[in-house]
């Protein structure tokens, strides 16, 4: 039988591990300046360590989404380009 320190500890570090979330937002079609308020906005909606991967075919959101880099607290850690769209997955820092 554990002893109700034990328990509470462990219900107290169950309930605050962190665990990561995952969004897909896709953003194909909108235009600058629409895809970074979308991710803005995503971002302050998630929590600390939570990753957004965004689908974006403006030509500008890369500039715009590296832009946002600097001004919020967020790392770009993976950008992928292909032909017609890009991939960036962002992690609320």
């Amino acid at each position: 039988m554990l002893s109700n320190v034990f328990r509470n500890y462990i219900m107290f570090f169950f309930k605050n591990a962190m665990i990561k979330k995952t969004k897909l937002i896709d953003l194909m079609g909108l235009r600058c300046p629409i895809p970074v308020l979308k991710i803005a906005k995503k971002i302050r909606e998630i929590r600390k360590g939570d990753i957004i991967k965004v689908k974006v075919d403006d030509p500008k959101a890369e500039n715009d989404i590296n832009e946002l880099n600097k001004q919020i607290n967020i790392t770009i850690i993976k950008k992928i380009k292909h032909n017609d769209f890009m991939l960036f997955e962002i992690e609320k820092n």
